[in-house]
């Protein structure tokens, strides 16, 4: 057999065992996204009497509280109405006038309907109750122009968007005006919500993070249900035209550009699936997602962030595509040992792979290599470093006990360039533009530190940012490598607490003024202190789906976890870890997989059939 067939031969077989690891990986994927199914169905086997806690003995309570409600502010609560189910619109008017918060103003426009019934139930209801106010437009003008006329008659201190079919929580508008008291300078506040099924029950609730910008640029994770100061809505150009369907987001980004928003992580408004609507299928309103892309591009423009908004990976997701900045010089910094591992069913070098990926594969070609190794790394491994890197290799002898913290700022101290990739030496690049798609993220001048997206070798998800149910783990941990994640948080960029190391980069002026790693930290948690301090100073954290390695994690090095340095960490960081602002009170501790607390994930994610049989949804 030739040289050339025994190559083939060999890469084929690299192929066949990464495609067959690759194949139990999507199973173990799926798996670990059964039991969260089934952790979901079992602690709500008692559904019954939630639903009758909610309805009846949360109306009771309401029905207590209502007289100690009047005062406060006025709220406007501003509604557009076309052609709705006259039932859906009757249980929408009684959610507004069993509000806790009395002093209100329900403004309901009509925007041409043409079933009379929708007439005379708004005219009926106002007659009623001098609070809610009722216009009618004669023809169909688009909820645009309908919510404006609802804007331009609002006369309260706040304004709140209630759907024309949607429901709110006895207590919504109280909880929510609360907020916008105690922090005055909020652009606008917002809460979490959840489905009302067509069979009439809460299901499907998503509970939120709190203010996360880049999150918001790549999709309206905010929804419903939203107040804001009237005056900074108008002083913000209110709904604009030629928005529509996308004018809430419009509004939100828009907002968000004057000020933070404040979270209230409670389900204040029950979002109604119908037939037609986007809870029911996100691909109900295609044009609202051509709207969402104009209206992110728009953003963007206003705030300088030189971008184009594309539509992503799914209806209602956008993708903000920064140019890769490459006059900024990249710093690759690697820490190994030498280490050779099995992978996929053949031993390789893992540092060597490591980089080969990148030299062979990235699209961004500003870059050098720092490679830190210890000093009895072999001298073939070494040398085969620096001929796959070249002149753009420079080799870093760090020499004493294992310490990742001292390892890495050797490297630092050592890097050239403006920007510095930590980069750990068992991992391979998955995505080309990679390095690019981070450094663009690092030209915001607010973000310090962008993480990746890791698979590990089976492909299921290893890195989808820091998440602190508890001590630090990775979010959505063996999920599939290509899920979305809950309300698609794993295929949009966002702000979370931290990110691995293994692969995150930094501006380097930033790292060296904060000390680089601390090396009281020589093995666990060093990240995530990094992490805190950079967010104490007043940074954001970005990690992004749009780049990403395999990371064959700890085949160089064996795990271990110190209990002096988790008390470390905890005697410095403590609150931050028990209120990860990315997380949600209403989520299960010590979970990563975004399961609800006990009897607080509505509906189970099943359904009885015709033959009485369960399947999941």
């Amino acid at each position: 057999m030739s040289d050339a067939a025994l190559v083939a031969e060999a890469e084929q077989a690299v192929a066949d065992a990464r495609a067959a690891e690759l194949t139990v990986g999507r199973f173990r994927g799926r798996i670990t996204e059964f039991h969260t199914q089934i952790d979901r169905a079992e602690q709500d086997v008692d559904l019954g009497w939630r639903y009758w806690l909610r309805r009846h003995v949360g109306r009771r309570l309401a029905r207590l509280r209502r007289s100690a409600g009047a005062g406060g502010p006025l709220i406007s609560i501003i509604t557009p109405v076309y052609e709705t189910d006259p039932a859906h619109l009757a249980a929408c008017l009684a959610s507004v006038a069993a509000q806790t918060h009395s002093n209100w103003e329900h403004i309901v426009v009509d925007d041409g309907s043409s079933n009379a019934r929708v007439h005379d139930l708004l005219a009926s209801a106002a007659r009623r109750d001098s609070r809610l106010r009722f216009f009618r437009h004669e023809t169909n003008e688009g909820i645009v122009a309908a919510s404006t006329t609802a804007l331009q008659e609002a006369t309260g201190d706040y304004i709140t968007m209630l759907d024309h079919d949607d429901v709110l929580a006895p207590n919504a508008i109280e909880r929510l005006s609360e907020a916008l008291r105690d922090q005055p300078g909020a652009s606008f506040a917002y809460s979490d919500n959840d489905v009302l099924r067509q069979d009439g029950r809460f299901a499907d609730p998503f509970y939120k993070p709190d203010f996360s910008p880049e999150r918001l640029r790549n999709h309206n994770y905010v929804l419903h249900c939203v107040m804001a100061p009237l005056i900074r809505v108008r002083e913000v150009g209110g709904f604009r035209a030629g928005f529509d369907g996308a004018q809430d987001h419009d509004l939100l980004l828009r907002l968000s550009e004057v000020a933070p928003a404040v979270h209230v992580p409670e389900v204040l408004y029950h979002w109604r699936e119908a037939p037609d609507s986007v809870a029911s299928d996100p691909a109900a309103k295609p044009y609202a997602y051509d709207a969402g892309v104009r209206a992110v591009q728009a953003h963007c423009d206003r705030v300088g962030v030189s971008a184009t908004a594309v539509p992503g990976a799914a209806e209602g997701v956008y993708r903000v595509r920064r140019p890769a900045p490459t006059e900024r010089s990249v710093s690759i910094v690697i820490p190994t040992r030498g280490t050779i591992a099995a992978i996929w069913g053949v031993e390789r070098v893992l540092v060597h792979e490591a980089m080969r990926a990148i030299t062979e594969r990235s699209t961004f070609g500003n870059v050098e290599f720092v490679v830190v190794a210890d000093a009895d790394t072999p001298v073939d491994v070494v040398a085969g470093a620096r001929a796959i890197g070249g002149d753009l290799t420079r080799i870093v002898t760090f020499d004493g006990p294992f310490n990742f913290s001292a390892k890495v700022n050797a490297g630092a101290r050592a890097a050239s360039g403006d920007l510095l990739l930590f980069l750990n030496d068992d991992t391979d690049l998955i995505e080309p533009d990679s390095i690019g798609e981070m450094a663009a993220l690092l030209q915001e001048p607010d973000v310090a530190m962008v993480g990746a997206k890791l698979l590990y070798a089976d492909g299921t998800l290893q890195h989808a940012g820091h998440v602190f149910p508890g001590l630090a783990s990775h979010a959505l941990l063996r999920y599939p490598g290509d899920h979305p994640g809950p309300y698609r948080m794993a295929i949009v960029a966002r702000e979370c607490s931290g990110v691995t190391a293994a692969a995150a980069m930094v501006r380097a002026d930033l790292f060296r003024g904060l000390s680089g790693f601390d090396e009281a930290l020589p093995r666990n948690f060093n990240d995530v202190d990094l992490s805190f301090r950079m967010r104490a100073a007043g940074y954001r954290i970005v990690w992004t789906p749009h780049a990403s390695w395999y990371h064959f994690e700890s085949a160089s090095r064996d795990p271990e976890t110190g209990d002096v340095e988790r008390e470390l960490l905890l005697s410095r960081w403590r609150d931050r870890i028990q209120h990860d602002p990315y997380f949600n009170v209403n989520l299960a501790p010590h979970r990563t997989d975004w399961l609800e607390r006990p009897g607080r994930s509505g509906a189970p994610p099943y359904y009885r059939d015709e033959h009485g049989n369960r399947q999941f949804n």
